[in-house]
């Protein structure tokens, strides 16, 4: 159950650095937006740590996309 887990957490972290990317801000801004660290930011993107869903739901809102479209990572292969 933990490397379903695991796997989850890396591949939602990828997919967030690349929507930041995509519309080319810091993890520092991310953060800022979702009122999170940017500390945080950077262990959700390495996949080092399992957000809460309130956390997902902020990042979501921050990056201006639906919660839905941000966990579902079944396009995402690692």
């Amino acid at each position: 159950m933990t490397n379903k887990i695991d796997r989850i957490s890396k591949k939602i972290g990828l997919k967030i650095k690349l929507l930041r990317n995509k519309i080319s801000i810091s993890q520092e801004e991310l953060g800022f937006r979702a009122g999170v660290s940017k500390q945080q930011i950077g262990l959700i993107e390495r996949g080092e740590s399992s957000p809460t869903i309130d956390t997902l739901d902020q990042i979501a809102h921050a990056l201006e996309i639906n919660l839905v479209d941000l966990v579902d990572v079944s396009k995402i292969d690692l």
